[in-house]
């Protein structure tokens, strides 16, 4: 089993910056992308951005030029630094993996989610 650990969470004012983190742990794995969701009280889950295994990333528009993604790889690491932060960012951040392994052949998982709350 891959286990996804986030942190980085809080709350921030309006233009304000976070930066999370999702560390990934298991045995003999090999990620294949991740990607942080989030998602609002009463609102659907949405992709915020994406990191291939290949440094490839992918934005929200409604991101795009705020965020960054990145990662490291030796660490199984991914990184969301969020910049000039707006009310309308705050809800819950997921992590996702996914993957292969030997053990487990394909395999999706999720984080618990880390709370972001931008307020004044």
């Amino acid at each position: 089993q891959i286990q996804l650990v986030e942190s980085g969470g809080g709350l921030v004012q309006p233009g304000g910056s976070l930066r999370l983190s999702c560390t990934a742990s298991g045995s003999s794995f090999n990620i294949h992308a991740m990607r942080w969701y989030r998602q609002a009280p009463g609102e659907q889950r949405d992709l915020v951005a994406t990191i291939t295994s290949g440094d490839s990333t992918n934005y929200a528009d409604s991101v795009k030029g705020r965020f960054t993604i990145s990662r490291d790889g030796a660490k199984n690491t991914v990184y969301l630094q969020m910049n000039s932060l707006k009310p309308e960012d705050a809800a819950v951040y997921y992590c996702n993996a996914k993957g292969s392994s030997n053990v487990l052949g394909l395999f999706n998982y999720w984080g618990q989610g880390t709370q972001v709350t931008v307020s004044s």
